[in-house]
């Protein structure tokens, strides 16, 4: 009897393939008429004011910035000391429960003449499907400064809702997706919102 080994890329394929699409990303950036500094040199990305940076969210939100970074120029910098540019990450996470568009129970009435008569009908619908699934909104916020005087060289935000049962609502399963959406086209048109699909 011979076995068949299933190559691994295509079990990493298989996988992926169970996760929920997030669907389109919302970007808006903004920076300063100069872009020049942007994408050069060395970049250290920490954890924005008020934010855990020991968490493991902020860990996957950081690794997955400092990926898009590197990709676009900069030299990762791991150490503290270092870096020409600070890029500061935040993640913010809330639920909404969409509320209902209609009532739940609708009332029809029709009517008709006819040469044998006329009729009346009326007809109740009952909408049994329940409320709205609650959605989860996941907003990423990276402001790029310089680091000897501070000054804000670029922000950007990008946010993506699914639904709150769904893998990604509650795991850094986005992480990826949002950080390339965020950085698609860098550094973008200041104050532009655009869609990433």
């Amino acid at each position: 009897m011979t076995r068949r080994l299933i190559p691994p890329l295509l079990v990493i394929a298989a996988l992926t393939g169970c996760v929920a699409p997030i669907g389109p990303v919302e970007v808006t950036r903004f920076h300063l008429p100069d872009v020049t500094p942007l994408g050069k040199g060395s970049i250290l990305v920490v954890a924005a004011p008020g934010s855990d940076a020991a968490s493991l969210e902020f860990r996957s939100y950081a690794a997955a910035v400092a990926r898009q970074l590197v990709l676009l120029g900069y030299v990762d910098s791991q150490n503290g000391s270092a870096g020409t540019q600070v890029a500061e990450v935040r993640i913010t996470r809330e639920t909404l429960q969409p509320q209902r568009s209609s009532s739940p129970v609708s009332v029809g009435v029709g009517g008709s003449t006819g040469s044998y008569g006329s009729g009346l009908g009326v007809g109740i619908g009952i909408d049994l499907s329940g409320p709205p699934p609650a959605q989860t909104r996941t907003d990423l916020a990276v402001t790029i400064r310089d680091r000897a005087g501070g000054q804000s060289l670029w922000e950007g935000r990008a946010s993506f809702t699914v639904r709150a049962d769904s893998p990604l609502a509650g795991t850094q399963l986005g992480a990826a997706k949002l950080a390339e959406a965020l950085f698609k086209g860098f550094p973008g048109t200041s104050g532009e919102t655009i869609q990433v699909k």
